[in-house]
């Protein structure tokens, strides 16, 4: 048989490695990592092989040449536009002439393919994928499958809500000839994203199997790091070169350590390399040929390139360094770090965790580099939450991340965008919109700042403006010194996943636009939004009706819509009854103090009560009795008010909301969308489907003032208490549940989840969704926190109580299992 090695990755996630190679040609315990590929092959029977190339191909045939250095004949197949990975091969129909295996020359793994060919060609298949089974699917094709292993769906880098199993696609394939044919030659055309699921659209033999063994897709730092550490603790079953000395210590020839040196085990050191009096190496760490490790110096848990050189006292500290690197007498490179090709880092400096240093820059003497040179590419953990950045003031969300963040999200658009900016109140708000718009500056877009407005009154002025694109920064109502960064579209709406991906993925690279001079575009201000959004509210309401009524509303907020929504129902016809929360207090606060603000309604004589949090999206309501309205009746309640008013009969709402919302569209003849819970699927869908009437389902759903007042306009005009509104609802109950679970198991779990559920209908739309004749249940996991959320509604709250302990108990128990379903 033959096989085809995808070797034309530019690996941007990978730089500054590589930055001057490919990434095939990216060493990995001192050897490339395509080689490893070749031993994989050539071990199992696989001589004739393939190999497509893009990128820096000269440097992959200069290296591998035809092949006979490494016991195989290797043939070469150039893109000179991408084409895609099923393009690529394509472009080597002509050498693929029977059953051919496919491969990525970047993947390390001791797969027995053998097995995959057999299990191919037993089940007749076109196209068979092999799988494994990952802690974390997020960043993988995750591949569901029948027990004969057909394949029956795909899901392309999932959210935590779509982990239906932790079976992932591992880029490696065997093919028949046949699948070349639809395979187009005028665009480029992937496996994952369009042949596969061509396939299965059209019905054709398509399967996966699972094979026992290990396989690392060296797609990041991270992965780069760990498989250095797999290989020296014998996880994956390669071939090391050098000489096993004992202790942990594999080395090369003509290594010199010195008598006082101390080798801590496991280490591979490459040939020539020289340990100073009194250094210190290991464990798990790699030292590429010809290095030098001064005297009293150290490197543990390091991976170093040929030809590095560290000084005395030096200390390379879980760093990676890249060919030539010298590292002068104190310096110090920590956990994380990665200093690029022919660096110098002077005497006494230290270069930080995480930070990058690309390559031939200077790290000058005693300096503390806290970030990358020339860009930076900071923490690894996710950045953002839907599509919003999380941060903490003081923490990790800086001004330069701020910088960052607005450079990657500038890049986005084209030079002379006009783009919003709002700060949230106080100085801090004021810094990181100062770092955000010099950021946006940068690429050549033009910053509109908007002033500090809250959170509806910014989405509002976004679209009235007719402004490109927005960011708002925000405090958290909920944690005290968390702030986010919300990325909107022309619409004021959050960015869709596919957007906030392309902005994610901008800030990884570290390549964004650049302009300078002339380019860079004179910001403005934008005075008089709040009245213009009062104006505009105020609008689509009866004040009429509303003045006749003379409704008085007893209204908690707090400093940030206080004012806002005070002046709103004042024009509205209502008297304001201000009763504000203290402007620290988070939103747990306030609801834990509700007691005391519903005592004032009855004070004051109030009709109604209503609470709204600082960034006046949330709203809480509250009768002429204090009696506090639950989410399921006033989710209800304003679908009832949504559904009345518009012709178009149609409410998006995200998964997590209450089932009541469908009862209550069945009586008045209206229907409701289910939208998966990211912010920017649900805000898309919103938009759609806001239809000719009365009221915005857009600012009805995210916008508490806008929401208040309809409720208010709509009592007026149907002559209704808050009250008498609400006894007309169904009666639903909901319970919530939170059930830490560590993110590694988070996949197992959900696989085990979804097998077990038997009997009772399953909807996998976001999470598992499962009916019971009393009622249903979600089971979602959170995307920003190592826990699982349960909701339960039902016709009583003890049966939902029970369906919410029911999965509250089954998670619990798959998690101390390890995610496996069946008896313990």
């Amino acid at each position: 048989m033959k096989a085809i090695i995808m070797a034309g990755g530019e690996g941007s996630r990978l730089r500054p490695l590589t930055c001057r190679r490919p990434k095939p040609l990216v060493p990995v315990a001192n050897r490339p990592v395509m080689e490893y590929c070749l031993d994989l092959l050539r071990e199992q029977g696989f001589t004739e092989i393939g190999v497509t190339l893009q990128y820096l191909p000269a440097l992959i045939q200069e290296y591998f040449g035809d092949g006979s250095d490494f016991g195989v004949h290797l043939h070469y197949f150039v893109e000179t536009t991408p084409l895609g990975t099923a393009g690529s091969v394509k472009n080597a129909s002509p050498f693929l002439d029977q059953t051919f295996v496919v491969v990525s020359g970047d993947a390390l793994t001791d797969f027995d393919l053998r097995q995959a060919v057999s299990f191919h060609l037993e089940r007749g298949a076109l196209a068979t994928l092999v799988l494994t089974q990952v802690e974390n699917p997020l960043e993988y094709g995750v591949v569901i499958t029948e027990a004969d292993g057909k394949i029956k769906a795909f899901l392309e880098k999932p959210s935590w809500g779509e982990v239906f199993s932790d079976r992932v696609n591992t880029g490696i394939y065997i093919l028949e000839p046949e699948v070349l044919d639809l395979i187009p030659t005028d665009r480029p055309f992937d496996f994952s994203k369009d042949l596969f699921p061509l396939l299965l659209k059209e019905g054709k033999p398509l399967f996966g199997i699972t094979l026992e063994g290990y396989w690392c897709d060296i797609g990041n730092i991270a992965q780069y790091w760990q498989a250095h550490q797999d290989i020296l603790s014998g996880k994956v079953r390669v071939r090391i070169v050098g000489e096993d000395r004992g202790n942990g210590l594999v080395a090369g020839e003509g290594v010199e350590i010195h008598p006082t040196a101390e080798i801590k085990g496991p280490v591979l050191l490459g040939g020539f390399c020289r340990i100073g009096p009194g250094a210190r190496v290991g464990p798990y760490t790699v030292l590429g040929p010809y290095c030098r490790v001064g005297e009293g110096a150290a490197a543990e848990r390091a991976i170093l390139w040929d030809g590095v050189t560290m000084g005395p006292g030096s200390r390379a500290e879980g760093g990676i360094l890249l060919s030539r690197v010298s590292v002068e007498e104190g310096a110090r490179i920590l956990e994380g770090a990665v200093v690029g090709e022919a660096c110098r880092v002077l005497a006494r400096a230290e270069v930080r965790p995480q930070v990058k240093v690309w390559p031939e820059k200077c790290v000058g003497q005693d300096t503390v580099l806290r970030e990358s040179l020339i860009w930076g590419q900071g923490t690894g953990r996710p950045l953002f939450t839907g599509s919003a950045a999380p941060g903490f003031l003081g923490g990790d969300f800086t001004p330069s991340q701020a910088a960052r963040l607005g450079a990657a999200f500038g890049a986005t658009f084209k030079p002379g965008a006009a783009v919003g900016l709002g700060p949230f109140k106080g100085p801090a708000g004021d810094m990181l919109a100062k770092a955000v718009a010099a950021g946006l500056m940068s690429t050549g877009v033009k910053v509109v700042e908007m002033g500090r407005l809250p959170m509806p009154v910014f989405r509002f002025a976004v679209g009235a403006l007719e402004l490109d694109g927005a960011c708002h920064l925000k405090e958290d109502a909920e944690v005290r010194g968390k702030v986010w960064l919300h990325l909107m579209t022309n619409k004021g709406a959050d960015l869709p996943p596919g957007e906030v991906r392309k902005v994610e993925n901008l800030f990884w690279r570290e390549d964004v636009r650049q302009v300078e001079g002339e380019e860079i575009v004179e910001g403005t201000y934008q005075p008089g939004l709040v009245e213009a959004y009062l104006d505009y509210l105020l609008g689509t309401l009866d004040t009429d009706r509303i003045s006749r009524r003379r409704m008085r509303v007893a209204l908690g907020c707090q400093e940030g819509s206080a004012e806002l929504a005070s002046r709103l129902l004042s024009r509205a016809g209502c008297e304001a009854i201000r009763l504000d929360f203290p402007p620290s207090h988070t939103w747990g606060e306030i609801r834990r103090d509700l007691p005391f603000f519903a005592r004032e309604i009855g004070r004051y004589g109030a009709e109604l009560g209503a609470v709204v949090d600082k960034n006046a999206e949330r709203l809480l309501l509250l009768d002429v009795h204090g009696f506090p309205i639950d989410e399921v009746r006033q989710i209800a309640l304003l679908t009832r008010i949504y559904l009345e008013e518009t012709s178009g009969k149609t409410l998006a709402l995200p998964t997590v909301a209450p089932r009541a919302a469908e009862m209550v569209a069945a009586q008045i003849g209206g229907r409701i969308r289910r939208v998966k819970n990211h912010p920017g699927l649900v805000h898309q869908a919103v938009l759609e489907e806001d239809g000719p009437g009365r009221y915005s389902q857009f600012s009805l759903q995210f916008d508490a003032l806008a929401a208040l007042a309809y409720l208010i306009d709509w009592l007026a005009r149907h002559d209704l208490s808050l009250a008498e509104a609400v006894a007309g609802l169904p009666l639903l109950y909901r319970s919530t549940r939170l059930v830490p679970c560590p993110w590694q198991a988070k996949g197992k779990v959900m696989r085990s989840l979804v097998g077990e559920e038997d009997g009772h209908p399953v909807q996998l739309l976001d999470g598992i969704q499962v009916s019971y004749p009393q009622g249903w249940a979600l089971v979602l996991p959170d995307e920003e926190q190592p826990l699982y959320r349960v909701y339960s509604e039902a016709f009583s709250q003890e049966a939902a109580e029970e369906l919410a302990a029911f999965y509250e108990k089954r998670l619990q128990e798959l998690i101390r299992r390890g995610g496996q379903a069946g008896e313990p």
